[in-house]
């Protein structure tokens, strides 16, 4: 049967979004990606969910108009506030957002029923993980902890310096130092992974971590074959064509932190969302 050759799209808003694009290229090496940094106007995290909405929005219906066959939320916050619009919005493309497969993961790896989930702020007003795991298990007890440093320290490219450990120590300290600590941690914001070695330091070997950015590709491959979206092609996958809305020059910088390889400035295409 005949795939779907067209490309994903894949939104965040900086650089964050990069991880679950890592993740994507390595789970579906045959498909090809438009990836959407909104770096002008980051963080989502501190901004009102109208707002974030809007800029959610613009953003997508950029992806949209490059013909992509997907469109992956690849913001928590994003996905917390604004994903149901954007599901309304964009019909009959599919929206996949990082919540709900996070949510799931971390229900199945617990196993003295408690999970901590680190976010944005807005993430965590918002309560998305809460809610979203209270509906596979009402049983489950769920701290959230804000963090809103960490987008920063991550976006400047400071993944294990002593300032990243202090807010480490500042943030985490006080949930895992204790009997009765989870025993699984959310990574509920897409800039996290970066940091994952700073923050095992910190909580410790026992406490399982669940990173959204996996738990997201598996998802949108699940999708991608129960709607037969998948692409057969083997000579057309594998890349990514990036778009940022500020600084091609920083964000091929230390957007190779996230992606995990070069980026080359000269291929960041910047765009200006405020038309759409």
């Amino acid at each position: 049967m005949p795939g779907d050759d067209r490309p994903i799209g894949v939104f965040d808003s900086g650089m964050g979004g990069l991880t679950v694009l890592r993740a994507l290229l390595a789970r579906l090496p045959n498909e090809r990606f438009v990836y959407l940094g909104d770096t002008a106007r980051l963080p989502y995290g501190t901004k009102s969910p109208e707002t974030v909405q809007a800029y959610a929005l613009q953003a997508t219906r950029l992806l949209v108009s490059e013909g992509v066959k997907m469109v992956v939320v690849a913001c928590n916050t994003a996905s917390a506030v604004a994903l149901r619009p954007l599901t309304e919005a964009l019909s009959p493309v599919p929206v996949i957002g990082v919540i709900e497969p996070g949510a799931r993961a971390g229900v199945a790896t617990t196993r003295n029923n408690h999970i901590a989930v680190i976010a944005t702020e807005g993430t965590v007003k918002g309560a998305a993980y809460a809610r979203a795991i209270a509906a596979l298990n009402g049983n489950i007890k769920v701290v959230q902890q804000p963090c809103q440093v960490f987008v920063a320290l991550a976006e400047e490219g400071w993944t294990n310096s002593p300032a990243t450990r202090a807010a480490a120590e500042h943030y985490l300290g006080p949930l895992f130092k204790n009997p009765s600590a989870p025993d699984t941690l959310v990574l509920g914001c897409t800039h996290f992974p970066v940091l994952t070695e700073t923050i095992r330091k910190v909580i410790g070997s026992k406490v399982a971590l669940v990173d959204s950015a996996e738990t997201t590709a598996i998802a949108v491959a699940d999708a991608l074959a129960s709607g037969r979206l998948g692409s057969m092609s083997v000579t057309n996958g594998g890349g990514a064509r990036i778009f940022a809305t500020d600084s091609p020059e920083r964000f091929a910088r230390v957007g190779a932190v996230f992606l995990g390889r070069p980026i080359d400035a000269e291929t960041v295409e910047l765009v200006d969302l405020r038309a759409l």
